[in-house]
């Protein structure tokens, strides 16, 4: 049996992708480690497919320890070593060090439980901006609120954060929804 709903036209060329639209892109995130897995994914993706770090997602789980942002920003060289030498994740230098980068940024700034949630969700006044659009191609890749994201997280130390790649971080975190009107989960997600 075939399922009837209509989605966003990229939700649907792979499983994973599948279950990913409906059921995570776009649903508001309020945890502080999950929005800085988000964060840390959505930089690894630089120049792939998401589809390729949906598929490594696991294995990123694992050799980040879960995203413990204390335990990554005491990583030092034998920790990057141990990162580049793994297949579960994106082998590349800059994109590792990024991440232990924006784990020690991270705890610059979230410095409370919560924190970091609360200066993300800042950016749009603390409610998801519901956009109507009606195909994908007026989706824009970037914002004035990416641009202003970007801004800041980089002044705060964040690297691979620009405006582009936090605009799909805020898409999939739900501070937008970029849903296109006729998908059901644009529906379910102007709800909330």
């Amino acid at each position: 049996m075939t399922d009837p709903r209509q989605r966003c036209a990229w939700g649907t060329s792979d499983p994973l992708y599948l279950a990913y639209h409906d059921t995570e892109w776009g649903a508001p995130i309020h945890d502080d480690r999950g929005l800085f897995e988000l964060l840390s994914l959505e930089g690894a993706q630089a120049g792939l497919a998401w589809i390729t770090i949906l598929r490594k997602r696991d294995g990123y789980r694992l050799a980040f320890e879960g995203w413990d942002a204390g335990r990554i920003a005491a990583y030092g060289p034998d920790d990057e070593a141990r990162l580049l030498a793994d297949p579960g994740i994106v082998r590349n230098r800059a994109k590792v060090r990024s991440v232990i980068g924006n784990a020690r940024a991270y705890l610059r700034l979230a410095d409370a439980p919560g924190a970091f949630d609360r200066y993300l969700w800042s950016f749009v006044e603390g409610t998801p901006i519901q956009n109507r659009w009606t195909s994908l191609s007026e989706i824009p890749a970037e914002t004035d609120a990416s641009h202003a994201l970007s801004r800041d997280l980089r002044a705060r130390g964040f690297s691979f954060v620009g405006p582009t790649i936090v605009y799909a971080f805020m898409q999939s975190a739900g501070l937008v929804n970029d849903h296109v009107v006729d998908c059901f989960r644009h529906r379910e997600l102007s709800a909330t």
